[in-house]
């Protein structure tokens, strides 16, 4: 999957430009050269570039990539070294519309791509079938997962996961355009327990108030309603980044599908329109929206009961 970047190959300008892995490493670099105070022309003339060929980067829209150069930004922008190790993977990605990304392969396992990818878009459509959705857990809820997950860490170690999860939410918490979201869960979510029942009770109830927002649609899918696909899709979430002033998308839409071993980045038409429909499915069987602001409140009160 990777290219030979140092010698900058990996396809064409215009095969390029669509690729996520390289949009994502154009907004980390973005990101960092405003933290460290640096306009486009100023950062382009320590690099001995012109500005345009640096807005190329950072828009993913570079014919060329060499991990040399990406080094180099990182230590002028003052990029710690592991994110400089993720950022180096991302440039080695080579240009394909569905990208598989494996863990430890080339960009650490530690390197959150998918964050980055989040807290740039304007709408969500997800389904989950196991846990609640993670712009949607409570701080004792992703705890209680990060716990299992992480059953080395620190109480300190812990605490930071957690922060940075609830830092996630402020996506659709934000007084100033907050994302709009439309979330599908599956029923056994309210009954599969993570933590205990106070827990539970305290997240099911977050849950309820949570969907009375105006941002935010929250359907159950009960499990009267069968497998309404005739297939099981596994948890997806589609992530769409607004529109320009001609009304085109600022950036193709994405599914993300997240693996145990790797997360899967789609973004053909053809794949992004199947979840669509598997999405619009899922909605006409689930709940309505307060049918299911009513089971998630009475299945609290059962959970302390």
């Amino acid at each position: 999957m990777a290219t030979n970047a140092s010698t900058g190959t990996g396809g064409t300008a215009a095969g390029v430009s669509s690729t996520l892995p390289r949009r994502q490493l154009g907004r980390y670099l973005r990101d960092w050269r405003t933290q460290a105070g640096l306009t486009i022309a100023e950062a382009a003339k320590l690099m001995e570039w012109g500005a345009s060929t640096l807005q190329r980067l950072e828009k993913g829209q570079a014919d060329r990539i060499r991990t040399i150069d990406i080094h180099e930004l990182c230590r002028i922008y003052g990029i710690p070294d592991d994110l400089a190790e993720g950022l180096t993977g991302l440039a080695q990605q080579a240009a394909v519309k569905s990208w598989w990304h494996a863990y430890g392969d080339l960009i650490p396992e530690n390197f959150d791509i998918y964050v980055g990818l989040e807290a740039s878009a304007h709408r969500l459509r997800a389904y989950q079938s196991e846990l609640v959705l993670g712009l949607l857990q409570t701080a004792d809820y992703a705890r209680a997962l990060n716990h299992l997950g992480y059953p080395k860490d620190s109480v300190d170690e812990l605490d930071r996961r957690v922060a940075l999860r609830l830092q996630r939410q402020a996506l659709i918490t934000r007084k100033h355009s907050p994302a709009e979201i439309d979330v599908v869960l599956h029923e056994s979510v309210l009954h599969r327990i993570v933590g205990d029942a106070k827990v539970m009770a305290a997240q099911l109830r977050h849950l309820a108030d949570t969907s009375t927002r105006s941002n935010v649609a929250l359907r159950i899918l009960p499990f009267a309603a069968g497998v309404p696909l005739g297939v099981s899709t596994g948890p997806f979430t589609v992530l769409e980044f607004g529109t320009d002033s001609k009304g085109q998308p600022v950036e193709p839409p994405v599914v993300y599908a997240e693996g145990f071993t790797g997360d899967l980045y789609l973004e053909r038409r053809a794949d992004v329109r199947r979840y669509d429909r598997a999405h619009e499915c899922l909605q006409r069987h689930a709940l309505d929206i307060q049918p299911s602001r009513d089971l998630l409140r009475r299945v609290a009160k059962e959970y302390v009961a």
